[in-house]
This record gives C-alpha cells, sequence and structure tokens, in this order.
C-alpha cells in the first residue's frame, strides 16, 4: 500500500516512536512517503534514517517565494505539471471564495503540490491530532483522496484540545479513523465528541530485540545507577526525580543518577542540582542517539519516569522510553499519570506513585535500593508485558491490516465497533 505519513519534525530525536513506525512498515513492504511540517536536526540521526535511505522518501513543505512575481511563476509551473494527474484538485485550490487569502496567495497551491507529486495514495495517516487539522484542506481539495487515519499522542487532546474546545469537531467528522496509544486518551476522545465507532487503541510499540534483557545485580561498591530519559519539559516531571535522588544521598544512599535528554528547563534542572550540591550525583548528558540510550539502560539499575500534568493540562501517552527500560529488564519508578498504569503494574513491574510527589518517588526508590533482591523478578515481568502487548512487529502488522481494512471499506477487526470495553479488551491480545 502507499501511504502519506504526514509527520511535525522529521528526523527528530525525541519522536523515535514515529520513525521506527515508518521503519516497521517499510519493513513489511509498505511504500511510505513522509511529509514533515518542518526540517528535524541532522546532527544526531536514528540509525535506521539511513540504513532505509529514509532521505530520498522525505517530501518537505514548499514555501511560497515572497516575489509574488515569482510566487506566480512557480504557481503556473505547478499547475501546468499536475493539470493532467489532478485537475479538481488544482482548481479548488484557487477556489478564493472558498478559501480566500489561502487559496489567492496560493498557499493552497503550494501545500498540495508535495502530494500531487507523489500521490494518489491509499492511506494517509496524521501522527498528531493537530495534524489531522492540517490535513484536512488536502482532504477536502481532494490532494488526499484517500482514507484518514489519525495518531492520538497527548497533548493533542490534552492541553491542546483544552485551550480550543471543539476544535476537532469537522476532524471527528471527517476523517475515517483515530488511533489513540492509550486508553485514557481513548476516553479523552470520546468525551470530546469523537464517534467510538472510529476509534481503536494502538499502542506504539518498540523492537525488544534490540533490547538487551539482563537481571540487573548491584556489583560491590557500586553506587545505584539510577537513570531518566526525557525531554526536559514541564510535563516529564525531572525537577521531581532530581529532589527524590537528592532526598536519598542526603540520607547516605550511594547513587549516581543520569539524565538523558535537554529541553527548555536545562539550566533551570543544572540550578536545582546546584543548589541541592548534588552534582558529584547527578548528570545532566543531553542528547543521545537510539543506541547510545540503549547502552545506558544496559549499564543502569533502576528507571524513573516521574511524568506529570504541566500547568497548561499537557499530558502524556505511554512514555516509550518506559517501555524500551522494561525491555532491557530494568524495574521502573513512575507515576499514576495518563496511560503509564496500563503498562507499568505497581508492586509486579515497577512502582507508580502519585503525581509532583517527590517523597514518594524517594520512598519507592529506596525500597528497590534497599531490596535488589527483587530487581530481576520485576524486570522480567516487565519484559514479558513489553512483547506480550507492545511489541513492534506485532503492532505494525495490526496497523497493516486497519489500513487494508480500511481502504477496502471493511469493519475493522480489532474489536466490535460499538463497545468501548472491547477496545480495552484488544490490548490483552
Amino acid at each position: 500500500m502507499k501511504i502519506a505519513m504526514i509527520v511535525d519534525m522529521f528526523p527528530n530525536l525525541s519522536e523515535t516512536f514515529v520513525l521506527n513506525q515508518i521503519v516497521g512498515l517499510l519493513r513489511l513492504g509498505q511504500d511510505i512517503y513522509i511529509f514533515p511540517q518542518k526540517a528535524g536536526s541532522h546532527s544526531k540521526e536514528h540509525e535506521d534514517y539511513k540504513t532505509y535511505n529514509l532521505v530520498e522518501r522525505t517530501i518537505y513543505p514548499n514555501t511560497p517565494p515572497k516575489n509574488k512575481t515569482v510566487r506566480l511563476l512557480k504557481g503556473i509551473g505547478y499547475i501546468t505539471k499536475y493539470a493532467q494527474k489532478n485537475p479538481w484538485a488544482l482548481i479548488r485550490s484557487l477556489n478564493i471564495f472558498k478559501y480566500g487569502r489561502d487559496a489567492l496567495s496560493l498557499r493552497l497551491l503550494f501545500h498540495i503540490a508535495p502530494f500531487l507529486e507523489k500521490g494518489p495514495f491509499d492511506i494517509v495517516h496524521c501522527q498528531y491530532g493537530t495534524l489531522g487539522l492540517r490535513a484536512l484542506p488536502l482532504k477536502r481539495i481532494g490532494a488526499i483522496n484517500c482514507k484518514m487515519v489519525t495518531s492520538i499522542r497527548g497533548f493533542d487532546i490534552t492541553s491542546f484540545y483544552q485551550e480550543r474546545p471543539r476544535i476537532y469537531d469537522e476532524l471527528f467528522r471527517e476523517a475515517d479513523l483515530f488511533l489513540p496509544v492509550s486508553r485514557s486518551l481513548m476516553e479523552r476522545l470520546i468525551s470530546a465528541g469523537c464517534d467510538q465507532k472510529k476509534i481503536e487503541v494502538h499502542h506504539s510499540g518498540i523492537d525488544s530485540s534490540k533490547f538487551d534483557y539482563s537481571e540487573r545485580r548491584l556489583a560491590e561498591d557500586e553506587p545505584v545507577k539510577v537513570i531518566t530519559v526525557a525531554r526536559l519539559v514541564e510535563k516529564k516531571g525531572v525537577a521531581f526525580g532530581i529532589e527524590a535522588v537528592a532526598r536519598l544521598i542526603s540520607n547516605g544512599k550511594r547513587i549516581l543518577y543520569l539524565v538523558v535528554g535537554d529541553g527548555l528547563l536545562r539550566d533551570s534542572l543544572q540550578e536545582m542540582i546546584d543548589r541541592l550540591g548534588v552534582v558529584p550525583h547527578v548528570k545532566l548528558l543531553g542528547w543521545k542517539t537510539q543506541e547510545e540510550v540503549r547502552l545506558l539502560l544496559r549499564e543502569a539499575h533502576i528507571l524513573i519516569a516521574p511524568s506529570i500534568t504541566s500547568s497548561d493540562g499537557n499530558q502524556e501517552g505511554i512514555p516509550n522510553v518506559v517501555k524500551e527500560a522494561m525491555a532491557s529488564g530494568l524495574p521502573v519508578i513512575s507515576t499514576l499519570h495518563s496511560g503509564i498504569p496500563e503498562l507499568v503494574t505497581d508492586g509486579v513491574s515497577g512502582f507508580l506513585v502519585p503525581e509532583r510527589d517527590a517523597k514518594s518517588l524517594a520512598d519507592s526508590l529506596a525500597h528497590l535500593i534497599d531490596h535488589p533482591e527483587i530487581w530481576a523478578k520485576m524486570g522480567l515481568h516487565g519484559r514479558q508485558i513489553i512483547k506480550d502487548r507492545f511489541d513492534a512487529i506485532k503492532l505494525n502488522n495490526r496497523l497493516v491490516e486497519i489500513y487494508k481494512e480500511l481502504s477496502t471499506n471493511r469493519p475493522l477487526q480489532g474489536r466490535p465497533a460499538n463497545k468501548t470495553s472491547a477496545a480495552y479488551g484488544s490490548l490483552s491480545k
């Protein structure tokens, strides 16, 4: 099948789940073209970016030239080039009565040109609800005359929607399927007015074979190695992880806490580390490639993922790094946040504590440090959950089935369309 994948930034080290899905679909023989809203940094690339020559499959947006004459001449070139391929889409893009300045400025014409170049497609898949909104004009104009799938990943149905109630009403009506990455996000979609017949929970998966499983043991005189991998933004809750570790260090625990990632809060977090006097024990490592993250997870003993609901209502889906940590055998400490309890079983594969509760984080971490004999059992249970329910190969195979069912107008086989509980039940398969 030929699929247009609409993404935000590409390549993007903080969104490996998008790239992993693209690569997984390519391995299954799907013909994928990637349409980013903006270019990402190539300074550190996912290893598969080069392996699968994704640069050849990535089509960046056309920006209309500021010079009106140059813009007009280039627009005429597009019309000449695609007149036989999709004349009605070209005509609609120039409808100033319906689209106003977007049509008059040729912005719509420039917007649809890459899709006309690579199309037609069988499926267009928008990786966030916000990108679904961007794709709606393409669908209405007929530049993408196919089924439209929209993934829902967290902020798009939490903080973004909270600030703009009813923003998705038209998308709910016109898109064909929504794929929230957790049950909690599915519930938010239904509350927002989305027809649950158009919803199927579809997790982001990981390739567990890339993460070496090992039982965690503490060598003599070795500090407990704790790790967090996250963008340094409010909803990741890293400050609470630092505070929890600082509490235990002040009580004499030997800990090395590594924080992998970067973001707007880096300077303030470094100031916090300095203020708490834990500079020798807490390190901000910045961005790392996926291979570097795998090595760091392999060397760690415990993962902390202290996610919180940010002040603007932004929430996670289910953080992929928690899946990666569990696949490698790490016990996990995380929070009762969004879809995380759908992944981590409290007291079995790790511990879950309330959001913004550094004391509870510290207590759970102290318990794990004091009882290293439970690490292996927790790690083994976590690994099995990933293999059973979050395996990328299984999930990508299901995604291909979804595409085929949609494109042939067959009913989705993942669950009876009229029962919410059945969508829940598909998670256990």
